[in-house]
């Protein structure tokens, strides 16, 4: 059966790098000025070619998201229920070969923790783990989810790839969202970052949005982890993969995030800076592509960017986050799978979006579990 395999096997990493680097100042104009723009106006404007547009880039940004999402900024909490791993990966504080104290929060903490999430006002939850399937597998987060569903209006999941009966069962259980990252869609690079475990198979991860949309879930997170490869070609696959499932799962809702790589226990140095200006040439250039997908921008990035970036594009952002197990009010010393930048509490950042004139979102949809 077809699946995006198909549709990025037809593609070449670096000649497409080569095309956005030979785009040219009139194919950036050319892509500003369309109404409705595609792949070719995307490499464009993501190109050094569109640096010198940056402004006018943001201005068109920020007047499409209001279009479509109004002057509203979406709010929701990780939650990590284990650090436990079976995969070695080289930018990931849980990694298995890190020597680090293991856990996984029992029903009893998993509650501990969302009672200080709802005194916060979160009505969405990211629920993430590890991948250790024996576990922290289907049956461990089909049991989280339904402990907590009648807490929350969203219920979203990051953890491992699961098959598509899995993740149909796991919708049927009240399961809204699930976030999968390609980390890179660079083959060489994804082998040498992920040298051991399930992971380690790069077309298991590139195919698990095709299980995702065949199972019919309510939306699908995309993204990749800036600094493993040139950040410009793994936005273009990105946005490849995002337009072939939007066409191919029509019903389906989309995000993308853009995680940059950040210290954690282990140490990993990014092979390719991604700068502060890059970031935000790339998240507007996601805006002009599309304007209804999703942006969300984490507690990864420090104050002062996400202060400004929520003015041009971004839709939903965390806040107050720790990432692990039990950090909120459990064990709050625990290890983290990568270091927090921006450590504001949630009221603060509350704050700062009133005063940028954005209007708070708890809940916006919710489902009807009953």
């Amino acid at each position: 059966m077809a699946s995006f395999k198909d549709t990025f096997d037809a593609y070449n990493w670096e000649q497409t790098l080569k095309s956005i680097f030979e785009k040219t100042e009139s194919d950036v104009l050319r892509a500003l000025g369309n109404s409705k723009r595609d792949l070719e106006d995307f490499k464009a404007l993501i190109s050094p070619a569109a640096k010198p547009y940056l402004e006018q880039m943001a201005q068109l940004s920020s007047v499409l998201t209001k279009k479509r999402f109004g002057n509203t900024i979406q709010m929701y909490a990780p939650l990590y229920l284990s650090n436990e791993c079976n995969n070695i990966c080289t930018y990931c504080g849980f990694s298995a070969s890190n020597k680090i104290p293991r856990r996984t929060l029992t029903n009893e903490e998993i509650l501990k923790e969302v009672a200080f999430l709802k005194s916060k006002g979160y009505d969405h939850i990211l629920l993430v783990t590890g991948e250790a399937n024996k576990t922290v597998g289907v049956d461990y987060i089909e049991n989280a989810i339904q402990l907590i569903r009648s807490q929350f209006a969203n219920i979203s999941i990051e953890v491992q790839p699961l098959s598509e009966n899995e993740y149909y069962r796991l919708t049927e259980s009240g399961l809204y969202a699930v976030l999968v990252y390609q980390e890179t869609y660079h083959q060489e690079a994804y082998k040498k970052h992920h040298p051991k475990g399930k992971k380690s198979n790069f077309y298991h991860r590139l195919e698990t949005p095709d299980r995702l949309g065949k199972a019919g879930i309510h939306k699908i997170g995309l993204g990749a982890l800036f600094g493993l490869e040139d950040w410009r070609a793994d936005s273009f696959f990105t946005a490849l993969h995002l337009k072939y499932l939007q066409k191919t799962y029509w019903k389906t809702k989309y995000s993308i995030s853009f995680p940059r790589l950040r210290p954690h226990s282990g140490g990993l140095e990014p092979k390719v800076e991604m700068t502060d200006a890059d970031l935000v040439q790339l998240i507007c250039a996601f805006r002009l592509l599309d304007e209804d997908v999703e942006l969300s921008i984490s507690t990864r990035e420090n104050e002062l960017f996400r202060d400004n970036i929520v003015r041009f594009g971004i839709t939903s952002m965390s806040a107050e986050s720790k990432t692990n197990p039990g950090g909120y009010v459990v064990e709050p010393q625990s290890l983290e799978q990568f270091e927090i930048s921006d450590e504001r509490s949630t009221e603060e950042i509350t704050q700062m979006l009133k005063a940028n004139a954005m209007e708070v979102v708890w809940k916006d949809w919710e489902n009807n579990w009953q």
